[in-house]
C-alpha cells in the first residue's frame, strides 16, 4: 500500500493541470463550429485537432514539474509558497483563456490573458529552476507553445476586427 501511496503525489500533481482544462475543452468544441471556423487565420495556424494534444502533453509536463519543485521543498510549506503560488496564478491565468477567447469572443482581452500567462510562466520558470533545474526545463515546452499561442492570438485579433460572432 505505501508504493501505491507513493505514486499519488506524481499523479496527482501530473494530471491536475489536465483537469482544469476540462471545463475549457466543452466550451472550445462548442465555439469552433459556431464561432471560431468563420476566423480569418493566418497560414501557419495549426489544424484544430492539434490543439488538444499538444496542451495534454504541456499540461502534463508542467504537472510534473510542479511535482518535483513540492518533492524538492518538502510538501507545501512556506518555501514552497512562491513557487508553487507562481505556478497556481500561472494555472489560474492559463484556465482564464478559453472563456475569455471563445467563450465570450474577446480576442483582445485573450491576448491580453496570454501575455499575463506567459509573464507568469516565466517567473514560474525562474522560481523553479532555483529550486529545482529539471522541473524548470518542463517549463520550456509550455514558454515556446504560449510564445506562439500569443503571436496566433494576436494575428486573430487584429485580422478579425468586426468578427464578434
Amino acid at each position: 500500500m505505501e508504493e501505491v501511496e507513493s505514486w499519488a503525489p506524481v499523479i496527482g500533481f501530473t494530471l491536475l493541470p489536465n483537469a482544469g482544462s476540462l471545463w475549457g475543452a466543452r466550451i472550445v468544441k462548442r465555439e469552433i463550429p459556431a464561432w471560431y471556423q468563420y476566423l480569418e487565420k493566418p497560414s501557419w495556424n495549426p489544424p484544430n485537432w492539434v490543439f488538444a494534444p499538444v496542451w495534454a502533453s504541456l499540461y502534463s509536463s508542467m504537472g510534473y514539474g510542479s511535482y518535483l519543485v513540492w518533492k524538492e521543498l518538502g510538501g507545501f510549506n512556506e518555501k514552497s509558497m512562491v513557487p508553487l503560488g507562481l505556478y497556481a496564478g500561472n494555472l489560474a491565468l492559463n484556465w482564464s483563456w478559453v472563456p475569455i477567447f471563445f467563450g465570450k469572443h474577446k480576442k483582445g482581452w485573450g491576448l491580453v490573458t496570454i501575455l499575463l500567462t506567459t509573464g507568469a510562466a516565466m517567473l514560474t520558470t525562474t522560481a523553479w529552476y532555483n529550486v529545482n533545474k529539471t522541473a524548470a526545463y518542463f517549463m520550456y515546452p509550455y514558454l515556446a507553445w504560449l510564445t506562439f499561442a500569443s503571436v496566433l492570438n494576436y494575428r486573430l485579433w487584429k485580422d478579425n476586427p468586426d468578427k464578434k460572432h
